[in-house]
């Protein structure tokens, strides 16, 4: 029998190298080469060639095909009777789709999905594959969240073949792998969660899932840095990559979409754990907002949209003399650099120099800010901080801020408007581009600024 081949396979970008090496050669990372088993040509090449006529369906060689000769019609959804987590999916869980969740240990991913399939249990035949967890304790985790256990299936077994042949023997219309880093093939001598390992038994997955059109949940292990376990080509192959995310100490839990063929790239879904599991957040805009009992310097509201939905949220600063000839400045849920580039503008087009001073800024809740409509509050908290002067009560702000001073226009200005006059706000400082004809929204008193110096003006004036 012939000598298996090996690779060397990076875990950031995936590609391939004959040889091991410091760098790789694709992305520049150092030190994430790792060993990857290929196959001996013969069986290698049986498994491409099976692969292959599994994707044309009767194994002949595919055919070229007119695009115009194919119908657009939408492939169907599976409501998984969970609004927050139909509404991170785009709607519904996609026929033939498969899903990567990944999460700190203990987040409440195999929580999630059990739910959801006690949720869609008998009307959607559907399949729980457990590698890590014995058959016992999923029952008494279901039992403990209240759900029917004569209409859930479960299979405890690791192994990719014989997976794949129960589920092709019983037909599920949505099956769940939990854990990816557990599934192993037999065709591969390496250990399971190797890079080979998992690479090959995701495809194998993904193949499956494409060919009968069955909805794949793959649960993975995250890093201590954060990101999902395994080689980074795994969150290529699936067709979508969700990340839960939680303070700890909190009970509250933030489903996101990083990667979404089927719909909106950083949606978001809110839920709150409890004793009885994962119940959704119908208004997340609360949860973000601190209620204080007075005004409080340092703290300014804001809206943003996460996905296709706009959300209120805090941002505070804390603004203090520093001891440190070079001052700190500290981001959390914002991008560090931009911090200190709006201290700049700060200084030269709103006349207030912090140059000695630590500047602390903190989204409330966990929510990380990605977009430049954080501007305008945040510079508007800096102040509020440092002049020890708290903004009115019920006023929220948003904005870019640009280099020379001026302020500009964010999308979907109208929409943000309308979600904090329904949470009773009274005043708005927006740009100018933003502000509706009329100058009002229901009851919220809205003010247009064309730059820096007018913001602080029209706050001066509240």
């Amino acid at each position: 029998m012939a000598k298996a081949k090996l690779a060397y396979v990076c875990s950031q970008c995936g590609g391939e190298h004959s040889k091991w090496q410091g760098q790789c050669a694709e992305c520049g990372a150092w030190n994430t080469l790792t060993e990857f088993v290929v196959e001996q040509a013969s069986r290698a090449g049986g498994a491409a060639s099976a692969g292959r006529a599994g994707y044309a369906g009767s194994g002949d060689a595919a055919q070229v095909t007119r695009l115009s000769s194919i119908g657009m019609e939408c492939g169907s959804r599976i409501a998984t009777g969970i609004g927050e987590l139909d509404r991170v999916l785009g709607g519904g869980l996609m026929t033939g789709s498969v899903v990567l969740i990944g999460g700190d240990p203990g987040i409440g991913k195999s929580t999630l999905l059990l739910q959801m399939l006690g949720a869609i249990a008998g009307r959607t035949p559907s399949l729980y594959v457990t590698g890590e967890e014995s058959l016992a304790q999923v029952a008494e985790r279901a039992h403990r969240l209240g759900l029917d256990l004569d209409r859930l299936d479960a299979l405890a077994d690791t192994s990719v073949e014989r997976i794949l042949a129960q589920a092709a023997t019983s037909k599920p219309e949505v099956l769940i792998i939990d854990s990816i880093q557990t599934i192993w093939t037999e065709t591969l001598g390496a250990a399971p969660g190797s890079v080979s390992q998992v690479r090959e038994s995701a495809a194998r997955l993904v193949r499956f899932a494409k060919e009968r059109g069955t909805s794949v949940f793959l649960v993975g292990h995250v890093t201590k840095e954060g990101g999902i376990a395994g080689p980074r080509v795994l969150e290529h192959m699936v067709d979508a990559v969700l990340y839960f995310e939680g303070e700890s100490g909190s009970r509250f839990r933030i489903l996101r979409a990083f990667k979404n063929r089927f719909g909106a790239v950083n949606e978001l879904g809110v839920f709150a754990m409890s004793e009885r599991g994962l119940k959704e957040v119908p208004n997340p805009s609360a949860i973000f907002l601190s209620s204080h009992a007075t005004p409080t310097p340092g703290s300014a509201v804001m809206v943003t949209r996460e996905g296709t939905r706009p959300l209120l949220v805090e941002v505070q600063a804390l603004v203090d003399d520093s001891p440190l000839s070079n001052p700190r400045r500290v981001a959390l849920g914002l991008e560090q650099n931009r911090l200190a580039m709006l201290l700049a503008v700060l200084h030269r087009h709103g006349g207030t120099a912090i140059h000695d001073q630590d500047v602390f800024v903190n989204v409330v809740g966990g929510i990380r800010i990605q977009e430049t409509a954080a501007d305008l509050p945040v510079l508007l908290a800096v102040l509020s901080s440092f002049r020890d002067r708290a903004l009115p009560e019920k006023l929220l702000a948003f904005g870019e801020i640009g280099l020379s001073g001026e302020i500009r226009p964010v999308p979907n200005g109208e929409e943000r408007l309308r979600e904090a006059a329904s949470h009773g706000f009274r005043h708005a400082i927006v740009p100018k581009a933003n502000a509706p004809r009329q100058g009002r929204i229901g009851e919220l008193n809205i003010i247009g600024v064309h730059r820096l110096a007018d913001a602080l003006s029209a706050w001066a004036e509240l």
